[in-house]
């Protein structure tokens, strides 16, 4: 594994790419199970309909990273959740990361922007748990080669 900060870019392109799965999960443990329970006359209130989706997203984001680490978009871009050791999660930190992701990304973004100005350049919900993502070592840099040194091989 590679601790890449500059990794931004990649970090953020599986973000994009867990958007999508965010949504197919949903669709199928939220949608669906709310359209049938309606049906039926059952009509949970809204916080009881929060409630349900922060619970099976946090089903779906601790129990992949304390499987391998990964979800669905970081084995698609190579990236990996550990701690700051470069060790597997383990499950409080998974639980402290989920959770802390919430308000990470829910409050205008402010924990992806704190990556820019971490010494680290860790978003504020992996300085909170004490993790990290690495790059696999496997997977090129995201960062284009310089211009200039391509035109000089000419």
């Amino acid at each position: 594994m590679i601790h890449d900060p500059s990794s931004l870019g990649r970090r953020l392109g599986a973000m994009l790419y867990e958007g999508l799965v965010v949504f197919a999960i949903l669709l199928a443990t939220f949608l669906f199970p709310q359209v049938i329970l309606s049906g039926f006359g059952f009509n949970p209130g809204g916080k009881l309909l929060w409630l349900h989706v922060f619970l099976v997203l946090g089903i779906y984001f601790v129990w992949c990273w304390l499987h391998g680490g990964q979800t669905l978009p970081m084995k698609t871009w190579k990236l990996r959740v550990v701690d700051q050791s470069g060790m597997p999660l383990r499950p409080l930190q998974a639980i402290l990361r989920y959770m802390a992701a919430w308000p990470s990304i829910v409050l205008f973004g402010i924990g992806i922007v704190w990556a820019l100005f971490d010494r680290d350049g860790l978003f504020l919900h992996d300085r909170i748990a004490g993790t990290r993502i690495d790059r696999e070592a496997t997977s090129a840099p995201l960062d284009p080669p310089d211009q200039r040194d391509r035109r000089q091989e000419k």
